[in-house]
């Protein structure tokens, strides 16, 4: 498990660069939009497709993050409280949850990206399968993390309990 931990870790580590270039590229796009938009007269028609598509990655990318570094919501207070069995019964549901819609979504999200991959973009005229591919990417990734943290959860509670 500890290999899957570094795999893990370097592809969050890749997916925060790759979060961080994204929001760089919509700070930089929207500004010129809208200069463009009321300085210019006239606004850039690639722009709104960049900005839009660099969200997507940064969304996806981003909770991927999120989700490794423990930035979720969670609404725990009720769960801490109960007795043992019940606790890891509760947190297993969660994980078992978690794994099936993530799986989902991955899945379907792969499935979306092949379906449009001979669609092209409006105004850049890239494939749409690179928006696309957002998903599966940013789930798989949000699967992986939660495979780890199930994994540490219990080998960690087999230990302490």
């Amino acid at each position: 498990m500890a290999t899957f931990g570094r795999v893990t870790a370097v592809l969050v580590k890749t997916a925060s660069v790759m979060t961080a270039a994204a929001v760089a590229v919509i700070a930089l796009v929207i500004p010129y939009e809208v200069f463009g938009r009321y300085v210019l007269g006239r606004m850039p028609v690639w722009s709104g497709e960049a900005a839009t598509y660099a969200l997507v990655w940064a969304s996806m990318t981003g909770s991927a993050v999120g989700l490794k570094k423990g930035y979720q919501v969670s609404m725990n207070l009720l769960v801490n409280r109960l007795p043992r069995m019940p606790f890891l019964v509760a947190t297993g549901g969660m994980y078992a949850g978690m794994l099936v819609f993530l799986g989902v979504m991955t899945w379907f999200g792969l499935l979306q990206t092949i379906v449009n991959h001979h669609q092209r973009s409006a105004a850049i005229g890239i494939p749409m399968s690179l928006p696309y591919l957002a998903l599966p990417v940013g789930f798989a990734l949000m699967l992986l993390v939660t495979i780890e943290q199930c994994w540490r959860f219990f080998h960690s509670e087999a230990k302490e309990r």
